[in-house]
């Protein structure tokens, strides 16, 4: 939306008017319509034009009751404009004599259905994100800006291939929507678009962060960060970044790139990094706290959360030379200096958990928590009851197949299948590396003499390990906070694991078929940018007290279709008529909810000739 200014002259005086307009698409194209007047708006400055527009749209899709308290004009406008919708919807619809028509009803057939709802809902998010005057900033064509719309819509609704997507445009409603025709649409020019999009991959998502940030009233004090991993399949011999690496998918033999993202506490994206699938987590931190200050800006104070991947001294040394915070989980090593206070029940306390909002239903395990200060840092020692079965189960697993792993080696020796010490001495490095969580607990050596393989099993260091299961530590510079606060600043690092299993999932973000190095950071930004649409469509309805799904959205909506009506008439011609099916009364209130008109296209009346009964 944006504020026009026309100038009338009635009698010898000027008179001037403020119209709110908003851009719509039609099947002509991209039209200006009126959205309700505004009056002379007192001396408001033009540069002020702007702000006041965009207050005004982000309080007509769910802000209002945030703006209404402290701008009353913004409030007196936005009530203007829902009571004109609504008495208009409400308004009687007269027919006049011209448009009433004889009917043969017994031939009268429908065609072209295509699928709406979903594709709608996108697009409506895709405009009230702004994308398209994002892109238009950077210098893309209309046609450019269209085809990555159809193309972050493919991703969110139904992720396909470049070669798939095509047919999958066509089978929807967006041809409709977008007024464009798609029927010739090849995959070239998908490819195309993704080459151009990349280039302008870091600028997108810095202004994505700020409208998201407008529009939803996000916190900028707190950033999650996790890395996670994609897999390929192919060989990618042109992708550098493409290694073998520690699998996320348990897809070891595959080649595979880390993808570093961070989120706010809401779940938002703010930016993403891609990285060799050699990477170690650990060697990623300082390229992202980089990339986050030149895309999005990185405020002194702000909280950085981590996971005990990244919790070297190396990084918390750079986190504190950038006057950054940190939360984070320990390693074990660290946590087992702490075991006579674990042991020690006195001093624990309960974290009352409520109901997630995202899902009310789950149950929660009972957390208790336990502060130290030692050396300018927060130690919070957390235990949980619930997890003592879960820690225990895990152990024991790698404890089977560390001893599995270990007699198929001594086997091997025995036989003379592997005789070279060093070679030995490598394949217990690895066993090692394979199972670190209970390597520790025993000692493996090769007796040369005897040619055999020593393994000696540490109980103490198992009992020790078995009285910690169930409680892990947390570390901050945070001095301000309780264990109970400190533990819940942590426990929002899930919401950057569900935003990779959203984008691993729903969004299909893997496998990754592309060869191309440039491809394949397109397609993961091409994910990255639908997550965007799914965590403001889903944070909308959450604001409206609705806990679901994307994936639970986009069933219900795929019942709301266009279809054509073709009328034969008792006259020499028949009326083709496009239009949107009335939507089923669950769509509709989840249009309401999203504060999305139900109204998709304007009907289109067509006259043709009938076909020749011969």
């Amino acid at each position: 939306m944006y504020i026009r200014r026309s100038t009338r002259i009635y009698k010898g005086k000027t008179f001037t008017n403020y119209v709110l307009v908003e851009s719509v698409h039609t099947a002509k194209g991209p039209r200006q319509r009126s959205v309700c007047s505004l009056g002379d708006l007192g001396p408001r400055p033009r540069e002020e034009w702007l702000k006041l527009a965009r207050k005004i749209e982000d309080a007509l899709v769910g802000q209002a009751d945030l703006l209404e308290i402290n701008d009353p004009e913004v409030s007196d406008i936005v009530g203007q404009v829902r009571a004109r919708q609504e008495a208009k919807e409400k308004a009687p619809k007269r027919a006049s004599e011209d448009t009433l028509i004889g009917v043969d009803a017994t031939r009268v057939t429908t065609e072209r259905h295509r699928e709406a709802g979903p594709v709608h809902v996108g697009h409506q998010f895709w405009q009230r994100l702004g994308l398209d005057s994002i892109l238009e900033k950077l210098g893309l064509t209309q046609s450019v800006r269209q085809l990555a719309c159809a193309m972050t819509l493919n991703r969110l609704i139904a992720p396909a291939s470049e070669h798939a997507m095509p047919d999958w445009i066509c089978s929807t409603a967006l041809d409709d929507i977008l007024g464009v025709d798609f029927d010739k649409l090849e995959e070239d020019r998908l490819y195309r678009v993704l080459d151009k999009l990349y280039p302008h991959r870091f600028a997108i998502e810095a202004a994505l962060v700020s409208r998201e940030r407008s529009l939803f009233n996000l916190d900028a004090s707190i950033y999650l960060y996790d890395l996670s991993s994609t897999y390929f399949e192919g060989i990618c011999a042109a992708n550098e970044k493409a290694k073998r690496g520690y699998s996320r998918d348990h897809r070891p033999d595959c080649k595979q790139v880390v993808v570093g993202l961070v989120v706010n506490r809401d779940g938002f994206p703010i930016t993403h990094e891609i990285f060799a699938g050699n990477t170690q987590d650990r060697s990623t931190l300082v390229t992202m706290l980089d990339r986050l200050n030149e895309r999005v800006g990185l405020p002194e104070g702000a909280t950085v959360v981590l996971d005990r991947g990244m919790a070297y001294d190396e990084n918390l040394d750079e986190l504190k030379k950038r006057k950054l915070h940190f939360v984070v989980a320990s390693r074990q090593p660290e946590r087992n200096r702490w075991l006579a206070d674990f042991e020690d029940t006195e001093g624990f306390t309960a974290v009352v958990r409520q109901p997630s909002p995202r899902n009310p239903a789950q149950k929660k395990t009972t957390i208790e928590v336990k502060t130290y200060t030692e050396a300018q840092l927060t130690y919070v020692l957390c235990r949980s009851e619930q997890r003592i079965a879960k820690d225990f189960a895990i152990r024991s697993k790698h404890e089977k197949r560390m001893h599995a792993d270990i007699e198929k080696l001594s086997k091997r020796i025995a036989e003379g299948k592997l005789t070279q010490r060093d070679k030995i001495n490598q394949a217990i490095g690895r066993l090692k590396e394979r199972y670190p969580r209970v390597a520790r607990y025993f000692d493996i050596t090769y007796d040369p003499k005897t040619q055999t393989l020593l393994s000696e099993f540490n109980a103490d260091k198992q009992d020790k390990a078995a009285q910690l299961d169930g409680c892990y530590l947390l570390k901050t510079s945070r001095l301000d906070l309780s264990g109970d606060e400190l533990w819940r600043i942590y426990s929002l690092l899930t919401r950057a694991e569900d935003a990779f299993r959203d984008m691993k999932t729903p969004l299909a973000e893997r496998p990754i078929f592309h060869q191309l190095e440039r491809r394949v950071d397109s397609h993961i930004f091409l994910c990255v940018l639908a997550y965007h649409f799914l965590a403001a469509i889903e944070q909308t309805l959450l604001n409206q007290g609705v806990h679901t799904s994307w994936a639970s959205v986009r069933n219900t909506l795929k019942t709301h279709q266009i279809c054509t009506i073709v009328l034969p008439t008792k006259g020499d011609r028949w009326l083709r008529i496009r239009k949107a099916a009335t939507p089923d009364a669950d769509v509709k209130d989840l249009y309401r909810r999203l504060a999305i008109s139900p109204h998709i296209i304007n009907p289109i009346h067509t006259w043709f000739e009938p076909p020749n009964s011969d």
